[in-house]
């Protein structure tokens, strides 16, 4: 059985026998901004929500924040991740371990 480290994303996530159980995020009020900020997704960010992740959060593994904003708009977080997609977003986010 694989265990996680207390810094990673996953150590709230179950294991099943083959694989990962559903992802359950750390969204906690210590790791949200209260403001979301609504903005038009960049060429430069077509199909590359970890760029986007990176620049506002400062680390490329957070781009599944996106994902979990806008599940609506992002059915697939990376396909649909298209330049000119209006999305919603934490104003700001962090979590230890993700750098």
């Amino acid at each position: 059985m694989v265990e996680y480290s207390s810094t990673s994303n996953y150590v709230i996530t179950g294991v099943g026998a083959k694989a990962l159980d559903l992802y359950d995020p750390p969204l906690t009020s210590e790791t949200l901004s209260d403001e979301t900020v609504s903005l038009v997704i960049q060429a430069k960010f077509n199909r590359r929500p970890d760029l986007l992740a990176h620049q506002m959060y400062g680390s490329a593994r957070l781009w599944w924040v996106f994902a979990h904003y806008n599940r609506d708009t992002l059915v697939d977080p990376i396909m649909d991740f298209k330049s000119g997609t209006r999305i919603i977003a934490p104003r700001n986010f962090t979590v230890q371990g993700t750098n």
